[in-house]
């Protein structure tokens, strides 16, 4: 058994987002932020990351230049456009009403017959 938890359809782009949010990223960069603000509990495969950046880029929310790595390695960074910001809004209130929603769901308890 395993404690990091299974990704949810559709919030790949939310953590991208949030991840990038802090700071430009390159794609590798962006894997260990997730996992540092999930406290390790979310790992991305590289398999699904990149397609993820590209789309995001395509649809304008995020920005991407060349630059070197801290490794001293060129690597494509990642940044928030405003778009991109307005949208991790969005989305960020969007997912915090459903986990609302769901915890509350959960926390009622059946009526006793």
């Amino acid at each position: 058994m395993t404690d990091q938890a299974q990704l949810l359809p559709g919030t790949l782009d939310l953590l991208i987002l949030r991840a990038v949010s802090l700071g430009a990223l390159h794609g590798y960069g962006i894997l260990l932020r997730i996992g540092q603000i999930s406290d390790n509990a979310l790992l991305i495969e590289q398999g699904a990351l990149y397609p993820g950046l590209f789309r995001l880029v395509r649809q304008g929310l995020l920005k991407s230049s060349w630059g070197t790595s801290e490794n001293n390695r060129r690597a494509k960074f990642y940044e928030l456009t405003a778009a991109g910001r307005k949208r991790l809004q969005q989305e960020t209130d969007s997912w915090n009403r459903l986990a609302t929603a769901i915890a509350c769901a959960l926390a009622e308890q059946p009526e006793e017959a």
